[in-house]
């Protein structure tokens, strides 16, 4: 082997998670996890079932991998809006719900959600896992932000907890709406979310 060829085989090596994601996810989305199965996901991958267990032990394993990959990154960049704009929460807040609204909003990224859901009732694991590494984390960051705007006297000193599911929720039922029941005739994203803005400012921050 030369040492050219050598590259090209550990990236492609390298690859592969990303290679039986992508073919899971589709083959996830097209059938419904229930139905769906490793050999499914194996043959539109073009691998073999045993090179899908090299790196995922089953299909519960195959939607962890889809939750690390396509939606905990975006709640670690909603931490990141939070830790970097202490200084300013009113307008770090502002910054997030129109982040979370823009990324939930992206078909692809909620395609995830939509498959946890969906087997949330009957996979008890996957649905912690989801809750540890994507729901807890932007919820603790939006509580983390409220914390610091009451320290400053730019919120009012409610419970911080109740604020992150009032800050996040709505713009993950609009999500559901347009994703799931295919509500297209709703108002843009950008729109609820300033609007969901306005109303929570004016309970939230002090005059």
């Amino acid at each position: 082997m030369t040492r050219a060829a050598v590259p090209k085989f550990r990236r492609r090596a390298e690859a592969r998670p990303d290679e039986i994601l992508d073919a899971a996810l589709a083959v996830f989305t097209e059938k419904g996890f229930d139905a769906a199965r490793v050999d499914d996901v194996a043959a539109a991958a073009r691998l073999s079932k045993g090179a899908i267990y090299l790196y995922f032990d089953s299909k519960e394993a195959l939607l962890r991998g889809l939750i690390e990959r396509e939606v905990a990154p975006v709640a670690a960049q909603l931490k990141a809006l939070a830790e970097a704009g202490l200084d300013d929460p009113k307008a770090t807040l502002r910054l997030i719900v129109l982040t979370a609204m823009r990324l939930l909003n992206d078909p692809r990224i909620f395609a995830t959600p939509r498959l946890v859901l969906s087997v949330a009732p009957r996979f008890a694991e996957v649905a912690r896992f989801y809750r540890q590494r994507v729901v807890d984390q932007a919820l603790g960051a939006v509580r983390k932000l409220h914390r610091k705007g009451v320290g400053d006297g730019v919120f009012r000193d409610v419970d911080s907890d109740a604020v992150g599911r009032l800050v996040m929720g709505p713009l993950l039922i609009h999500a559901m709406r347009r994703h799931v029941l295919g509500a297209e005739d709703d108002p843009p994203p950008d729109t609820i979310a300033n609007a969901h803005l306005e109303i929570l400012f004016e309970g939230l921050v002090l005059k």
